[in-house]
C-alpha cells in the first residue's frame, strides 16, 4: 500500500513538472514573438525609406539643376519634363562629321534598349543653337531614330541614311536648343561633361564645348555616372548601369543623422 502511493506521489511530481515546463515553454514563446515583432517594428521604422535594390554607382553631381530649352518639336522643355526619369544627356551638332556620327550611332543602341520604357529619357543638346534651328534638330531626330543602324567589321556602328520599313514611335529621345550661355552652363555645372574646361576667359560667342562623353542621371536629378561615348565598352556599362537606376525607388531623406539614402 506505502509503495503505491509513493509511486502515486512520483507519477504526480512527474506531471506538476511537465506542466510547470510547457508553461514556461509557452512563456518562452510568448516573449520571443513580442521580441522578434518589435524588431520588426524597429527595422520597419528606420530602414522604410531605404531602397534594397539601389544602384552601386556614386552621386557625381547631387543636382543637375534647372533649364528651360526648347526641343525638336518646338515645344518647352524644361527640368519637369525630366522629374522621377532616369536619362542620358550628351552635346553634338547635326552638321558635325567627326565624332557625333559615332556618339548618336552608340546612342541609339541605348536608345533601342529602353525606347519602351517610359521612365527613361534621352536628351541630345545642340552645342551650336546658333547653327541648329528646330527644323534642322527635327530632322536629324527622325534619321537617328528611324535610319538603319549598322555594326561595321570593327565593332563599331553607324547609322545609314537608310529608312527602315518599321518606324517606332519616338517618345523619349528628345533634341534640344536654347542660350549658348545656358547650355554650356549646365554642361559644365550639372551634367559634368566638358572635360573640367570652363573656358572662364573667353566670351560665350568664341567658345565650343566639343565632348564625345555621356552623363546618366537618375530619377531624382543626380549625376551617377560620366561614359566615354566612342567606346564600345563604356557604351555597354552606361546600358547596363541604366538598368540599375530604372529599380531605383525614388526616396525621400527622413530618418536621423548618420542614416542616408545616397548610394555609394
Amino acid at each position: 500500500m506505502l509503495l503505491h502511493l509513493k509511486e502515486l506521489c512520483l507519477v504526480t511530481l512527474q506531471s506538476i513538472l511537465q506542466i510547470n515546463l510547457k508553461m514556461k515553454k509557452k512563456n518562452l514563446l510568448i516573449y520571443l514573438g513580442f521580441f522578434i515583432a518589435l524588431l520588426l517594428g524597429f527595422y520597419f521604422v528606420v530602414f522604410k525609406d531605404h531602397d534594397f535594390s539601389a544602384s552601386k554607382l556614386a552621386v557625381i553631381n547631387p543636382s543637375v539643376g534647372a533649364f528651360s530649352f526648347t526641343n525638336q518639336d518646338g515645344k518647352s522643355f524644361t527640368e519637369k519634363n525630366t522629374e522621377g526619369k532616369v536619362y542620358v544627356a550628351e552635346y553634338f551638332f547635326t552638321t558635325c562629321a567627326g565624332i557625333c556620327p559615332k556618339m548618336n550611332a552608340n546612342m541609339r543602341r541605348v536608345w533601342d534598349a529602353y525606347k519602351d520604357k517610359k521612365n527613361f529619357m534621352i536628351v541630345s543638346h545642340t552645342c551650336m543653337p546658333e547653327v541648329d534651328s528646330v527644323p534642322l534638330l527635327k530632322a536629324y531626330e527622325q534619321k537617328m531614330v528611324n535610319g538603319n543602324l549598322v555594326r561595321r567589321q570593327d565593332y563599331t556602328y553607324a547609322i545609314k541614311d537608310t529608312i527602315r520599313s518599321n518606324k517606332p514611335e519616338n517618345n523619349n529621345w528628345v533634341f534640344v536648343t536654347g542660350p549658348k550661355q545656358a547650355l554650356y552652363t549646365i554642361a559644365r555645372q550639372g551634367y559634368m561633361i566638358d572635360d573640367g574646361k570652363p573656358d572662364s576667359t573667353q566670351l560665350i560667342k568664341d567658345q565650343f564645348i566639343h565632348t564625345q562623353f555621356f552623363s546618366l542621371v537618375d530619377n531624382q536629378g543626380r549625376v551617377r555616372g560620366i561614359y566615354d561615348g566612342l567606346k564600345n565598352e563604356e557604351v555597354e556599362k552606361l546600358i547596363l548601369d541604366i538598368n540599375g537606376l530604372l529599380k531605383e525607388k525614388i526616396t525621400t531623406k527622413r530618418f536621423m543623422t548618420g542614416f542616408t539614402n545616397n548610394p555609394g
